[in-house]
């Protein structure tokens, strides 16, 4: 008995000393926890391995994970389908916040339920067709179509379902959530110039059609466009670029602390350009840009974020000429009747962003951000109707410091059968403008008459909430928004007379809803009102009234991928805009056409035919029109009625790439009557190249078959020098001829 006994002990004791012994890595090995996110903050569905793969873990849906490792350091590999690989060092069992870069390589990767399909689509083609200019980048907005008009220095002409934005009156464009629109601005109200970004900077385009998003407050009535830049990057380059017209471009982006990315990096980037164009009188189009970037994490939950980026430019411009000039041999197609026309603009920025990642679903990001910007016109669009001698050249002048500031807090929630993901933000902006100027001048010099001069002072207060809620296929997307607006106007022209104030807020409610059907199908409906903010001199005039001029629109639209490869996006729209203010910095004065309606389809197709072989299409159909004005009477002028734009790329394995554009714009009304038409067009543009490890070499050409053009057309009533009459006719600036540009680029 005592022997079986002994025996059962000594079986217990090896038993248990066995276990302790294997037991000893498992107490050993360390446990890590975390959280993945994507860019935006939403939780991300990834997995995550160790070094040596003995380890492995899935995220939870709002994204938090924990992962058991043999030992520290170790090194984390975390992998999700659309996002970049990424390798996270491991020193202690701190808590981790991992951000996923998005990465849609091919069309078969592209996630129709996801809230960023616009995003990935646009990353694709950003991939699939680089970008050589600030004009290119806006082109890559689907349905978005520009116009240059004054010598490649002053911000393009925007035309977007159906709206003739101007400069940018009905679209609210930023480049890293700092505002680019100007408002009350010299020229045009909303004046968006993007030339201080390098195209190379660029990483990604965040864009909306329609007036549906909360975030999005003054200018975003038929869309918007937010244009990120990289956090940094893997390697320093160089790119040379010459062409006809004498024009070059030098561009180098150089990475500042190598090899430490994961904790801070910094990056500067700069480029200068220069053309005498196709133009009788030359350009010398002088550009200068530089930017820099630096990123520095604060701890385990913090992210600091700073910018700075100068750029200034100056140029000669051949201004828009009359038809008839042109008809009877006073001066050739690219010939000017003012040849002192052009100008000169600068524009500096500083941004600081914290983001701070409060818990595993909430996180609060906060930016500051300050614009020192200048602004110096010179135009003569009616020639001699006016001042038969001296001649009509004005010049605009724009002189002003922008203070601007934004917070945005997001949680995720997870329930049992539903998630909602909560926005809410709040904001402002201050423009104090010490001079705002338009003048009658003689060869930009000879001041002749001042027909405006004053100093004004705008600012902006705006707060909105977005609820985003999904449940099983079912997707709904509320928000409000709501703006104060401060508008001061001081005439220096009138010392005497004290400065005008007035204010005015607009509630701006938002919804939209999502169904999908299936991986292969999104079903949407998307409504809001929308508003742009009027031009204080404007507010002035009209004392107060309609100040902020609303609209409201809807999108019935889908989503599909009805074969592998495939990309379709069909979208019915309709839009109104309860006044369409125009206000005329160039007479200094204000027209009112009412209220206007327009309605349409936007059709966008991505197409990967072969592994080597993409397409891109979009094609734009609008009816603008003037709401109460009698039928041939209504409608919209210059507003777009068809636009089309794509491209068939080609890329190889062996570095080889090609890819074919072309853009379409139909006949339009040039006046409300259509009695004057401005001409459509149809050009085409070549880029190809070759891309080897170290260096690369690329060729642009423009107009490929040389199609006789106008890239800009105005109803214009004008007088020539020594008419007794003046004529209201068409007037144009001549869009490019064939145009070669050679590349190289040198990766150092």
């Amino acid at each position: 008995m005592k022997n079986d006994k002994r025996d059962y002990m000594k079986k217990n004791f090896i038993f248990i000393f066995l276990f302790l012994i294997t037991s000893l890595p498992l107490f050993a090995q360390k446990m890590v926890s975390g959280i993945v996110t994507d860019e935006d903050g939403l939780p991300v569905n990834a997995i995550i391995n160790s070094k040596d793969n003995f380890s492995q873990a899935n995220t939870k849906k709002n994204g938090s994970f924990a992962i058991s490792l043999k030992k520290l350091p170790d090194t984390l590999t975390i992998t999700s389908t659309g996002f970049k690989p990424q390798f996270y060092a491991v020193t202690n069992e701190k808590y981790l916040n991992i951000v996923l870069i998005s990465h849609i390589g091919t069309l078969d990767e592209v996630v129709i339920k996801s809230k960023k399909v616009d995003k990935q689509l646009i990353k694709i083609d950003l991939e699939k067709t680089p970008v050589n200019t600030a004009q290119d980048l806006l082109r890559k907005v689907p349905g978005l179509f520009i116009a240059q008009h004054a010598g490649g220095g002053k911000a393009e002409q925007i035309f977007l379902r159906g709206f003739d934005n101007d400069h940018g009156t009905d679209i609210a464009i930023s480049a890293d959530d700092m505002p680019v629109n100007m408002p009350s601005h010299a020229h045009g109200q909303g004046y968006s110039d993007l030339h201080f970004l390098i195209p190379e900077t660029i990483q990604n385009i965040d864009f909306g059609k329609g007036s549906y998003y909360a975030d999005k407050g003054d200018f975003n009535t038929s869309g918007y466009v937010n244009f990120h830049t990289y956090d940094s990057i893997s390697q320093s380059y160089v790119k040379a670029e010459a062409g006809n017209f004498n024009t070059m471009r030098i561009m180098g982006m150089a990475d500042l602390l190598k090899g430490n990315s994961l904790q801070q990096n910094a990056f500067i980037a700069g480029e200068y350009n220069y053309t005498d164009g196709p133009f009788d009188v030359k350009q010398d189009f002088k550009r200068f840009n530089l930017f820099g970037k630096y990123n520095q994490k604060i701890g385990s939950q913090g992210q600091l974020r700073l910018e700075a980026s100068c750029f200034n430019s100056s140029w000669n411009a051949s201004g828009q000429i009359p038809e008839r000039a042109v008809a009877e041999g006073l001066v050739g197609r690219f010939g000017s009747i003012d040849p002192t026309e052009g100008g000169n603009t600068h524009r500096t920025n500083l941004l600081a962003s914290y983001t701070y990642k409060a818990s595993e679903n909430q996180t609060f990001k906060t930016t500051f951000y300050y614009i020192n910007y200048l602004f110096n016109l010179y135009s003569n669009f009616t020639f001699y109707l006016i001042h038969p001698d001296a001649g009509d050249e004005i010049n605009q002048y724009d002189n002003r410091a922008v203070y601007g500031m934004n917070t945005i807090y997001t949680n995720y929630f997870t329930f049992d059968r539903f998630h909602l993901n909560l926005n809410a933000g709040f904001g402002g902006r201050f423009d104090d403008i010490k001079d705002l100027e338009l003048s009658y001048v003689t060869a930009r010099y000879t001041l002749n008459e001042r027909l405006a001069w004053g100093a004004a002072k705008e600012a902006n207060a705006n707060s909105f909430i977005s609820a985003d809620l999904s449940t099983g296929k079912w997707r709904l997307n509320a928000g409000l928004r709501a703006d104060w607006f401060y508008f001061n106007y001081y005439d220096k022209l009138q010392p005497d007379y004290a400065a005008s104030s007035y204010n005015k807020a607009r509630i701006s409610p938002k919804l939209s809803l999502f169904y999908n059907a299936s991986d292969q199908l999104t079903l949407y409906v998307k409504s809001g009102l929308g508003f742009h903010s009027n031009d204080v001199r404007d507010v002035v005039l009209q004392q107060g009234t309609n100040i902020l001029p609303y609209s409201f629109g809807v999108d019935v639209g889908c989503i599909l991928k009805p074969a592998k490869g495939l990309v379709l996006q069909p979208i019915l729209w309709n839009s109104y805009l309860n006044h369409e203010f125009v206000w005329n910095g160039d007479s200094y004065g204000t027209s009112d056409a009412g209220a206007t309606r327009r309605y349409g389809v936007d059709i966008s197709t991505r197409y990967q035919i072969l592994p080597f072989l993409y397409l891109d299409n979009d094609i734009n159909w609008a009816v603008p029109r003037v709401v109460g004005a009698p039928k041939g009477d209504n409608y919209v002028e210059l507003a777009p009625t068809l636009t089309s734009t794509g491209g068939l790329g080609f890329q190889f394995q062996n570095g080889f790439y090609a890819n074919l554009r072309y853009r379409y714009m139909h006949d339009r009304p040039a006046v409300q009557d259509a009695s004057i038409v401005a001409q459509g067009y149809f050009v085409n543009d070549l880029i190809s190249g070759y891309q080897a490890k170290k260096w690369g070499i690329n060729l642009q050409i423009q107009n490929l078959f040389n199609t006789k053009w106008n890239e800009a057309m105005f109803a214009q009533e004008t007088r020539l020098k020594g008419e007794s009459a003046s004529v209201e006719e068409l007037t144009f600036t001549p869009g490019t001829p064939f145009m070669v540009k050679i590349g190289l680029t040198y990766k150092i």
